[in-house]
C-alpha cells in the first residue's frame, strides 16, 4: 500500500513561516512528480506549487514568490517552505504524488490527509 503523510501545519502570525512535509512510504517503484495544494471549506483544490523528478519547480499564485518547494528522490519526501504567510494561506494543504507501484507501470496520484495551516492577522 502507498501512503502519503503531510506534518508541519500548524497555527502561525502572520507574516511568519512554516514548513511542510510530505514523507512516501509503501509499495514503491518511482515517485514521479510531486506537488502541494490547498483547499478552503467549499472550494476546489488548488495547486501552490510542483516539483517533477530532476527538481523543476512551478509555482502558482498565491505562492510565488514566498513558497519553496524541495524534493528528495532518495527519501521520497518533499517539503514546502511557506514565508511571509498571509491570513488568505489559512487552508488544508495537501501533498500529491504521482507513484508507480510496480516495475514500467503507469503513474497513478497519490493524496495524502491533509495539514491544516491556519495564518492569525
Amino acid at each position: 500500500q502507498v501512503q502519503l503523510v503531510e506534518s508541519g501545519g500548524g497555527l502561525v502570525q502572520a507574516g511568519g513561516s512554516l514548513r511542510l512535509s510530505c514523507v512516501v512510504s509503501g509499495n514503491v517503484i518511482i515517485v514521479g512528480g510531486m506537488g502541494w495544494y490547498r483547499q478552503a471549506p467549499g472550494k476546489q483544490r488548488g495547486l501552490d506549487a510542483d516539483i517533477t523528478r530532476d527538481g523543476h519547480a512551478q509555482y502558482k499564485e498565491p505562492a510565488k514568490g514566498r513558497f519553496t518547494i524541495t524534493s528528495d528522490n532518495d527519501k521520497n519526501t518533499m517539503t514546502l517552505q511557506m514565508d511571509r504567510l498571509k491570513p488568505e494561506d489559512t487552508d488544508v494543504y495537501y501533498c500529491k504524488a504521482k507513484i508507480t507501484a510496480v516495475p514500467d507501470g503507469d503513474y497513478d496520484d497519490y493524496w495524502g490527509q491533509g495539514t491544516q495551516v491556519t495564518v492569525s492577522s
